[in-house]
């Protein structure tokens, strides 16, 4: 690579605010700054790193001194941009520039040099570094992939193969003498018999069933494949984590093939919901969350999960929210970031073949969780979250309106004639008194309610503005 490369690579003026921010930045999962003086071979691993986990930022041209103790950031970059040739040359004969790996350098006026920004994408491949080593980003660490065992949990992860294709060690006639492929041949492909279904989609190796095959035409699945179902819990809690203690009865256990799982899984969840109430404007009022989000979540947890993790998907319904637990982290590219712009399917014959189903749960491919996201704002609830664990992925919807807090406190006095900082917390989520009184104080500077007098310590409360109960509708007699 020549000093043409780094010259044609876009150099953008950033503002001394925007520049202090960077420099204030955290390292962590997600970005790292290094000196110039870094090696090519660090630098490689970093984004090999990035590239096999979530993705990330890196920031050449950023040094640490310690002074009296304390560690200090300069900004302290290349030259010029042709200075930076070495590391570019280095980097890109192994991350290429494009769609998963973009560079750019960044100024600041008054700042020394210019600044090598490296973006890297979770890529669908592995990303090796300049020793042909694999890096993982845990934190702000760059760990090594060791051993086949380990290289082979990375495949999983990103989708580079697929468990779904893993031969079971039993005998093919649980498919082939199977009455649930016998129904779905006679409703699909009446043309063709059980034998030549199985070896025409690819659901058997070596004279045996794959897990795909098992998943979806089973007698009993999970007699061959444990903790491939669903459980169901219930928690009297709004805490972060549930508990034994807040645990109400036993968890439930579904079992079934995958499509018989998804709707019987969300029919269950649906019931447990049915009981719980929140405290709303008008009162406690019923909780309810849209069917189609909650459908097309658990039909994304069951069908893209890692079958290669034996855990169940869980299923947690709390009283203010619902997570959904799928096994196994994003694959491919996906990252939490881009879910709703991307698709990558781990388990491509499982979707594949369960789309053939009457009333396919998975209706609209590729488009499920977007169609949880519109559900919730059809409903006017917060959009789900998702976060990605160690070995898992956490879809979490909650029934959290979108309304701010001040127009949450107003619709409550609308049909009660006062509020005190415990309730209010209640019904808009907020967790601090101290910031639900923030709340309070600027509806009271808008002359909305006012603390109602002589009422002090856990008996204060507010109400609307005197003036508000006045009617607006006087007639003459």
């Amino acid at each position: 690579m020549g000093a043409m490369a780094a010259t044609g690579i876009e150099l953008i003026e950033i503002a001394g605010e925007q520049r202090d921010r960077l420099l204030a930045m955290d390292e962590g999962h997600f970005a790292e700054l290094k000196a110039i003086g870094v090696s090519t071979k660090k630098l490689g691993r970093t984004v090999s790193a990035f590239a096999n986990s979530a993705g990330g930022d890196l920031y050449v041209g950023i040094g640490e001194t310690e002074l009296l103790g304390v560690k200090v950031r300069t900004w302290h970059g290349f030259r010029d941009q042709e200075a930076a040739n070495g590391h570019l040359q280095s980097l890109e004969a192994l991350f290429p520039l494009g769609a998963e790996y973009s560079y750019e350098f960044l100024s600041c006026p008054g700042s020394v040099g210019v600044v090598l920004h490296i973006t890297v994408q979770r890529t669908p491949q592995i990303a090796r570094a300049h020793d042909k080593k694999v890096f993982v980003r845990r934190g702000a660490q760059n760990l090594e992939v060791k051993g086949v065992e380990a290289l082979r949990r990375l495949e999983l992860d990103k989708g580079i193969v697929s468990y779904e294709k893993q031969p079971v060690n039993v005998d093919l006639t649980v498919l082939t003498k199977s009455d649930n492929l016998s129904v779905f041949i006679k409703q699909v492909v009446p043309m063709q018999t059980p034998v030549v279904f199985v070896r025409k989609q690819a659901l058997s190796r070596n004279n045996q069933p794959v897990v795909a095959g098992i998943l979806l035409f089973a007698e009993e699945p999970q007699a061959l494949l444990p903790k491939s179902g669903v459980k169901l819990f219930r928690y009297k809690t709004t805490a972060a984590v549930g508990t034994r203690d807040t645990l109400a009865g036993d968890p439930e256990t579904i079992e079934g093939t995958t499509y018989d799982l998804i709707y019987e899984a969300v029919k269950r969840t649906v019931a447990m919901v049915e009981g719980i109430q929140r405290l709303g404007p008008k009162g406690f009022e019923p909780v309810v969350y849209p069917d189609e989000a909650l459908h097309e979540i658990v039909t994304n947890a069951i069908v893209h999960r890692d079958y290669s993790i034996a855990t169940d998907v869980q299923i947690r319904v709390f009283e203010d929210r619902i997570e959904v637990e799928s096994p196994g982290r994003l694959p491919g590219h996906v990252t939490t970031r881009n879910i709703l712009k991307t698709q990558f399917s781990r388990n491509g014959v499982l979707v594949r073949l369960i789309h053939k189903f009457p009333d396919p749960p998975n209706k609209d491919i590729g488009e499920g969780l977007n169609t949880a996201f519109d559900a919730m704002k059809k409903s006017r609830l917060k959009p789900p979250v998702i976060r990605e664990t160690e070995n898992s992925v956490v879809v979490e919807i909650r029934h959290d309106k979108l309304a701010s807090p001040e127009e949450s406190v107003m619709d409550y006095l609308a049909n009660h004639e006062e509020i005190n900082n415990r309730t209010a917390r209640e019904l808009t989520g907020i967790t601090s008194e101290n910031t639900m009184k923030e709340v309070f104080l600027r509806l009271a500077k808008r002359d909305l309610i006012e603390r109602i007098p002589d009422r002090k310590g856990a008996s204060a409360a507010w109400r609307k503005k005197a003036a508000l109960f006045a009617s607006a509708d006087i007639s003459p007699e």
